[in-house]
């Protein structure tokens, strides 16, 4: 899409959200069941437009992993909107009595989406339903990596709303730059680090606030009481679901180190039970880019060079199908890739530890990350992790289950992301908490000058001293 069309969307969009009334519950909830039938009618067609841009990709990983979420994300705000919208009465200081005080929820205006090729629907869906929750109007810029489902998706939302309502936009990254470059009320970006911080500093010339999720290291932690089993079967399933391209996926295990070598053979049994087979398994996701195949490779060939286990299950002909084996690497040098830059794939560090002080001291040693893993049963040792180790989010003995619960924030922290949204949180986020004063049958401050006099002086000490 050129320029100048991407550029008349948004103007037309910004009139109406300056010139017509903010929607009204109604109006909302036609516009949340308008979303939800898209959904419903068109989730196998999305299924294979995101299977088709992978190369390869479960078709029940998409209905569970984007399709379910979404749906549950629309059935909880529909439910909740109500309350969500309802002003909220806030209390008056004895000082300017008699008053009353309260707070609106109204839509920001403009919001704009940008989201990854990862999870192409949840996470361009979820945000869109927290955005028309909130009663804005949306631009949406899916990712020009999966082109088959980004044309779908604006085929769809074409048919069920004007384009000064709802829009999706396609194009390269120079449409995603001049995306980031529009003066949105409200900029949502989800993908890499890097390409968040380009996003942030073109919205800072439009003042334009962002939400930013990103990724980073996100680690697993398992505690010596916890079965060991019951923890190679949540991490493996966290972390192979999609291959590994899930931005909350567990980046690394630290284990205590007489477990460590039992631990890694328990991840590779599981491995080959839910993938028998990788390079012909439809159930295997693909890796969407050569480029990633090639940095994962790049990335086992220096752990090896360093003297590192690897434990890998799958065919040779794996990457010439598009695909990356689930991989266990034991011994990982420190420096290197695998435990310093965020993995995006089916490679699993797994670091030995001696106590749990020395992994939490590991974490701290590394960026803030989007989401925390801890598996124990002892109360102390929860308490522990989650006092020294900050993060976006937590799942304790499972993975990835907190961004599945729209009554919870979903967010980073620090360079794993800024805001967060998902239910009510979204709403807030996408909404201008107003506040609105209004003053009594009379208006004591007033009365009390100027001309300041003793009035005003025993009305300050009597403050001043409370």
């Amino acid at each position: 899409m050129n320029a100048p069309a991407v550029r008349a969307i948004f103007d037309e969009q910004r009139l109406a959200s300056r010139h017509q009334a903010a929607p009204t519950l109604s109006q909302r909830l036609q516009s949340l069941d308008k979303l939800r039938e898209l959904v419903q009618s068109h989730g196998a067609a999305i299924a294979r437009a995101i299977a088709e841009d992978y190369g390869a990709r479960a078709i029940a990983e998409t209905e569970l992993l984007e399709i379910v979420p979404t749906l549950n994300a629309i059935r909880h705000a529909r439910r909740k909107l109500s309350s969500w919208m309802r002003p909220q009465r806030r209390p008056v200081e004895l000082t300017f009595q008699p008053a009353r005080a309260w707070v609106r929820f109204e839509p920001l205006g403009v919001i704009g989406i940008i989201s990854p090729w990862n999870y192409p629907l949840l996470l361009a869906l979820s945000p869109l339903v927290d955005a028309l929750a909130a009663g804005n109007r949306v631009m949406l810029k899916p990712s020009d990596l999966t082109p088959a489902f980004s044309a779908l998706l604006r085929d769809l939302i074409a048919k069920r709303f004007d384009a000064n309502e709802v829009s999706v936009v396609i194009g390269d990254i120079e449409t995603a730059r001049l995306f980031s470059s529009l003066p949105f009320d409200h900029l949502l970006f989800t993908g890499s680090t890097a390409v968040g911080k380009q996003v942030m500093q073109a919205a800072a010339a439009n003042l334009t606030p962002v939400t930013l999720e990103l990724g980073g290291k996100s680690p697993a932690i398992v505690c010596s009481d916890y079965p060991l089993h019951k923890a190679a079967r949540s991490i493996a399933f966290g972390k192979f679901l999609n291959a590994g391209q899930t931005c909350i996926a567990p980046d690394y295990v630290l284990i205590p180190a007489a477990q460590c070598e039992a631990f890694a053979q328990l991840i590779m049994e599981q491995v080959k039970r839910s993938y028998p087979t990788v390079a012909a398994n439809a159930d295997y996701s693909g890796i969407l880019l050569a480029r990633q195949r090639e940095r994962l490779t790049r990335a086992l060939d220096e752990a090896r060079a360093a003297g590192a286990t690897i434990f890998s299950h799958g065919e040779p002909d794996c990457l010439a199908a598009g695909k990356f084996p689930p991989t266990i690497v034991i011994g990982a040098p420190h420096d290197g890739i695998l435990l310093r830059e965020e993995i995006f794939g089916p490679i699993l560090p797994v670091v030995p530890y001696e106590s749990l002080d020395d992994a939490l001291s590991f974490i701290a040693e590394r960026e803030r990350p989007l989401a925390l893993y801890c598996f124990t049963n002892d109360g102390q040792s929860r308490s522990r992790v989650l006092d020294r180790a900050l993060s976006g989010g937590v799942t304790l003995n499972g993975t990835l289950l907190h961004i599945a619960q729209d009554a919870l924030p979903f967010g980073g922290v620090g360079p794993s992301g800024t805001g967060a949204y998902h239910g009510r949180d979204g709403f807030l986020r996408l909404s201008h908490a107003r506040a609105v004063y209004n003053v009594g049958f009379v208006n004591v401050f007033e009365r009390l000058g100027p001309p300041w006099g003793r009035l005003a002086s025993l009305v300050t000490k009597v403050f001043v001293k409370r």
